[in-house]
């Protein structure tokens, strides 16, 4: 089966509030990744409810809804063969005390609910969550 080449991620509140998106960024285009789509944008209450639905139920859903809707955020579409794996190598481990070194993560995490950024964990989820930010006319 073929793997996909896009992929969503998103840079969370507390790593846009520390000014980490440019050394982010950068990262990202040194990992031979390109930027798709992007915006800096603010989600509602509603909104990252929507966008974590999967989670919903969960112990940690509210705190999570809370903090991504706390502060703006830069959603972006990411292209790259096997883009969603390679992102998720890129970024690390969810809790970036156990993130590789030299991970997005383990370099930019506060804690594991903090993590200041979001990777899509399958093809399919990729679609969806860059449907939730971008048409696709802004993808392609």
């Amino acid at each position: 089966m073929q793997k996909g080449n896009l992929t969503l991620t998103m840079i969370k509140p507390g790593a846009v509030k520390k000014n980490h998106i440019g050394p982010i960024l950068g990262i990202i285009n040194e990992n031979g990744f390109t930027i798709k789509a992007m915006k800096l944008t603010h989600l509602t209450l509603e909104q990252a409810k929507c966008f974590y639905a999967i989670h919903k139920g969960k112990p940690f859903f509210e705190d999570l809804v809370t903090f991504m809707s706390s502060g703006p955020i830069v959603a972006a579409v990411l292209e790259k063969d096997n883009a969603v794996q390679s992102f998720r190598d890129l970024i690390g481990a969810t809790d970036p005390s156990e993130a590789n070194e030299g991970t997005i993560r383990r370099l930019f995490a506060e804690s594991l609910s903090h993590n200041a950024i979001h990777g899509s964990d399958s093809d399919e989820n990729a679609k969806i969550e860059a449907s939730f930010f971008f048409n696709q006319m802004e993808i392609f």
